[in-house]
């Protein structure tokens, strides 16, 4: 009786299993016809761009996250060195046993910059389940240099590396996410497709079990009138190369006999929007190049050339302690090779209130001239955001957040996003603003850097590969409690237990520090250890040799190590490449 119950169970499954149809394949949509695959690129890019153009101002109730006390930054060094090697003695182990780690889902990721390259690189070639990896680029960006290569410091593949190099397993699909469509689990897509001459940009969809949000941000001009017509961003490797070819066609233009002395002045002055860390470090990035090649190949028009910042706040580099942003101003202005060369004329409180084709208007201020003007500065949410907010709605907790989210994703102290199936849906970086208090009157919010997005992305793989015992679903993810006293792994000994269940920990950020290079060899280095006076700030050459050393290290791969510091030996005894294509 026993062997035909079992037997019957047995054709049931297969019966049922016969009539389950499998999940049908990705049908693309052609959504427009285009003449060519950068026409369609640029659309596509332009209206991920538009989507941040206006967005409301910041809440008066936010504020930066408090350091955390000597002991309990302590305890977080300590808790992210035993996570980090339980995190590799597990992968070692599986890889031995040939197994799949993790919980056997489908993990979908958006985007391939800081966060999406640590996570897929965490998550290892042994997770279960599968990785699939929607971006428009197929590389890895090291953004901090993007300023470097904007001049010609470095080269734009030496801080690129291909996500496949990255982690193998992963299944990248070139394209731009839309909208992530929570009811039905699917990604809605993107992408330009050619054949022969002609291209179209087609819509499909990619399924999920959870999806990972890290498309990062993108540029906010806070709906400036021409902004978009007439400034140059700094965000990509297309971004750099419009620079480097614009501030080469400035000198060129500026050498022209048929130019008068005032609009010569005007196609050698350069303004930058932005005195955060990317309008600083191009500044100083740029007095470099005037003071080599500028005044080796072009002598006579180089004591005409002006660069001016220009900032809407009262402070540059506002992170930093006030000793290093004095040091940043004195080094900026500071005027070169014997007073030929100009220093960098600051302007605060100076805010941008249109650009035309030939100057910026700053209010109540005269209009300055410029030749080339560079935006550094405001980031906005990218269009996969903002249109999976809009499909969310208004109510609720992710309605709630928008008030000082300011069209980020919400998301909780487990960087899930608010409002969407719990466990289903994350974000990181800076698509995110991560506030776990909401009935707090004051906000606290991560900064928008690299170093929090790797550290978001690090953080998720482990909570991702915790394995099927931990629940993300739950309003705080755990696991019971086995009945021996020992039975916490490695990466739990800071877990919390209650009721019987040991809760996972929420992600806290570990800051290493802040950087940034302020031209003619020297940078500044801050970096805070606790929440009292301990810690460590430098300027100077000291400082810029720290600066190199660590974006040395934090390359990904040593492939980008022996390529950037080739570029730093070419840039010393040869000087920037100035050829124009």
């Amino acid at each position: 009786m026993r062997s035909s119950s079992m037997y019957l169970a047995v054709l049931v499954c297969g019966v049922a299993d016969a009539f389950v149809a499998p999940r049908p394949a990705p049908v693309a949509q052609v959504l427009r016809r285009s003449s060519s695959e950068e026409s369609a690129r640029e659309e596509i890019a332009l209206r991920n761009e538009e989507s941040s153009d206006s967005l409301p101002p910041v809440s008066s109730s936010y504020q930066p996250v408090a350091a955390p006390s000597q002991l309990a930054l302590a305890g977080l060094v300590a808790e992210r060195c035993l996570g980090f090697a339980a995190d590799r003695l597990g992968d070692a182990n599986y890889r031995r046993r040939g197994a799949r780690r993790g919980r056997g889902e489908r993990v979908v990721v958006l985007g391939s910059g800081w966060g999406a390259a640590a996570l897929v690189s965490a998550l290892g070639e042994s997770y279960g389940g599968g990785v699939t990896v929607v971006s428009p680029r197929n590389y890895f960006l090291f953004t901090p240099m993007l300023a470097g290569a904007s001049v010609g410091t470095v080269e734009y593949r030496s801080i690129c590396e291909p996500l496949r190099s990255i982690n193998g397993a992963v299944d990248y699909l070139e394209a731009t996410a839309t909208r992530i469509d929570v009811e039905r689990k699917v990604v809605v897509c993107e992408a330009v497709v050619c054949e022969g001459s002609q291209c179209s940009i087609d819509e499909f969809e990619v399924p999920y079990d959870v999806v990972v949000c890290a498309t990062g941000a993108t540029t906010n001009t806070f709906g400036v009138p021409g902004v978009r017509e007439h400034c140059l961003f700094l965000k990509q490797i297309a971004d750099a190369d419009a620079l480097r070819q614009g501030l080469g066609n400035c000198f060129e233009r500026a050498n022209l006999p048929t130019l008068s002395d005032a609009e010569r002045r005007r196609a050698l002055s350069f303004a930058v929007v932005g005195a955060g860390p990317t309008g600083v470090e191009f500044c100083g990035e740029l007095l470099d190049f005037l003071e080599s090649e500028a005044l080796a190949f072009y002598p006579k028009l180089v004591g005409e050339a002006s660069v001016t910042l220009l900032e809407a706040t009262t402070t540059v580099l506002g992170a930093f302690d006030a000793s290093l942003r004095d040091v940043a101003v004195d080094e900026l202005e500071k005027s070169r090779n014997g007073g030929e060369i100009k220093g960098v004329d600051i302007r605060l409180g100076a805010a941008v209130t249109e650009v035309n084709g030939t100057h910026v208007l700053l209010g109540g201020d005269d209009p300055l001239p410029y030749g080339l003007c560079v935006w550094a500065t405001g980031n906005g949410p990218t269009r996969v955001v903002t249109d999976t907010l809009k499909a969310l709605g208004a109510d609720g907790a992710q309605g709630d957040a928008q008030a000082w989210a300011r069209g980020r994703f919400g998301v909780d102290a487990w960087l899930r996003v608010l409002g969407a199936p719990p466990g289903e849906v994350f974000a990181i970086g800076d698509c995110a603003a991560d506030v776990v208090d909401f009935a707090a009157e004051t906000k606290a919010t991560l900064p928008a850097t690299a170093q929090v997005a790797a550290q978001q992305g690090e953080y998720l793989a482990r909570l991702l590969k915790l394995g099927p015992d931990y629940d993300l679903a739950k309003p705080e993810p755990s696991r019971p409690r086995g009945a021996a006293d020992d039975d916490r792994r490695l990466d739990e000994l800071f877990c919390d237990e209650r009721n019987g269940h040991l809760v996972a920990r929420p992600f806290q950020f570990l800051n290493l520090g802040i950087l940034a290079y302020v031209g003619d060899g020297k940078a500044l280095a801050q970096v805070a250890l606790g929440d009292g006076d301990l810690g460590v700030k430098a300027a100077g050459r000291a400082a810029f040799g720290l600066w190199r050393s660590v974006y040395i290290s934090k390359q990904v791969s040593p492939r980008n190590r022996l390529l950037v510091i080739g570029d730093w030996l070419r840039t010393r005894v040869f000087g920037r490449d100035i050829t124009r294509f």
